[in-house]
């Protein structure tokens, strides 16, 4: 076992209600495999506590630093590594400028294999120790992201992009002789569940990118194989922008609205994860929380694609999940300081929605235990828990320095009180105040 002792950082149990976060200045933190050999909390709280049910232990002692649960990213897309930070008028023409050609490469297995190593490498230096990621509608990419996550044991969860028609020939699902790409693209999926989910950390989703870029045959088989491996995760886009929203109309004009869609084709139930979901009615609002359904936010990425405002009031008052997500390369960071900073303003405006004042602890919880609710890894079903520090959790965790900049030294300096010094890391926290990113691992 092993034990650290710094700050610490964490949320009392989902059963209690409102999320709230938990903090000792003099902290312990227990680490040891479980009756599985995985890598788990045994103990957290007071060091003048709990250093005193385990006195021959070592102790990794971290002064002035904060021990808090690794971020978990509800939307990203690895292979947009080199996407990010382009210029665009919009989601389609940015999409059709810079994502699609980027996403093209990686039908070769050395540029996916590069491209993973990096990500995967840029994720932990950031702190997210679980993601939810986009692929390509290339198999090559899927297996380089898997093998390099298990490489470096992260729990992650990925899929081949479901994508059969309205995008380029190079980039649409192929078809391999007779087999057409749509058929293709099914069996791949299977193949790669087969392969990969459940394997050590790792999960499959089931990835239409979006409806408008499926046909009514693939989406179709995609609510097969989602019926079919019930434990498997779903993701695609959903309500991003109006442009979008009036295409999918057209498209599927006998559904009641774009998220409908995906109900239709047996894609909305728990595990199912929705980027954006901003331009949204209280239909689709109860449609979220009846299927078990839940939303990325994807701060950064609305406020530069201009894509509108994620409605929290709404979210609240009906009912649903949700969790926050960086959506890079449409996001403009890898930071999870940086999303949930965009995440604040976008909740405080208020000229197109209810604008609110989302607190520290509650942003925090959204790129946390709060994300892994979502996903239904907060333990709840007697399944692995992230996201948390509890007794139990996996034992992903960073290490924080919240003197990591002149600026963040003086400001948190003077925190009179937990919601002053969370805030002060969202707003003046990047990468830098990531000192470590600690890994559980199984022995």
């Amino acid at each position: 076992m092993n034990a650290y002792r710094a700050s610490l950082l964490w949320f009392a149990p989902r059963s209690e209600g409102v999320a709230r976060a938990l903090y000792e200045q003099d902290g312990l933190l227990v680490v040891g495999p479980d009756a599985q050999g995985r890598q788990v909390v045994q103990a957290i709280g007071a060091y003048s506590t709990i250093s005193r049910q385990y006195p021959q232990l070592p102790v990794q002692h971290f002064p002035g630093r904060i021990i808090a649960p690794g971020f978990i990213d509800l939307h990203i897309h690895y292979p947009q590594i080199d996407v990010i930070g382009s210029p665009a008028s919009g989601l389609l023409p940015w999409l059709e400028n810079y994502t699609f050609p980027a996403e093209n490469r990686f039908s070769a297995p050395n540029h996916s294999a590069q491209a993973a190593t990096f990500f995967i490498a840029e994720l932990l230096r950031n702190g997210v120790t679980t993601a939810l990621t986009f692929a390509t509608s290339h198999p090559e990419s899927v297996n380089a992201l898997f093998a390099q996550a298990q490489a470096r044991h992260m729990r992650l969860i990925t899929g081949l992009v479901l994508m059969d028609r309205h995008a380029p020939d190079y980039l649409v699902n192929q078809g391999q002789g007779s087999v057409s790409g749509t058929e293709q693209s099914l069996r791949d999926t299977e193949s790669l569940i087969q392969r990969w989910h459940g394997v050590d950390r790792l999960g499959y989703a089931i990835t239409p990118r979006f409806a408008p870029t499926s046909t009514d045959a693939q989406l179709r088989g995609a609510g097969e194989l989602a019926k079919h491996y019930g434990d498997v995760w779903i993701q695609s886009h959903v309500a991003e922008n109006k442009d979008e929203i009036t295409w999918a109309r057209e498209l599927f004009p006998a559904s009641r609205s774009y998220l409908a869609t995906y109900d239709d084709f047996g894609l909305m139930r728990e595990r199912a994860i929705y980027a954006h979901c901003i331009h949204f009615d209280d239909d689709d609002r109860a449609l979220m929380r009846d299927t078990g359904a839940a939303a990325a936010i994807s701060p950064t990425s609305n406020l530069f694609l201009g894509s509108g405002f994620f409605d929290y009031e709404g979210a609240d008052r009906v009912g649903y999940q949700y969790g926050l997500a960086s959506d890079v390369g449409g996001g403009t960071s890898f930071s999870p300081f940086h999303t949930m900073l965009a995440a604040y303003y976008v909740g405080r405006e208020g000229q197109t929605k209810p604008g609110l004042s989302l607190s520290p602890q509650h942003l925090w919880w959204q790129h946390t235990a709060g994300a892994a609710a979502a996903l239904g890894l907060d333990g709840a079903d007697g399944g692995p828990a992230v996201g948390n520090l509890l007794a139990g959790c996996e034992a992903d965790f960073v290490v924080l320095n919240p003197q990591a900049t002149p600026l963040l030294a003086r400001k948190t300096a003077l925190a009179s009180n937990l919601d002053e010094l969370l805030f002060s890391l969202i707003v003046l926290g990047d990468d830098r105040l990531v000192e470590k990113t600690v890994i559980s691992q199984a022995i």
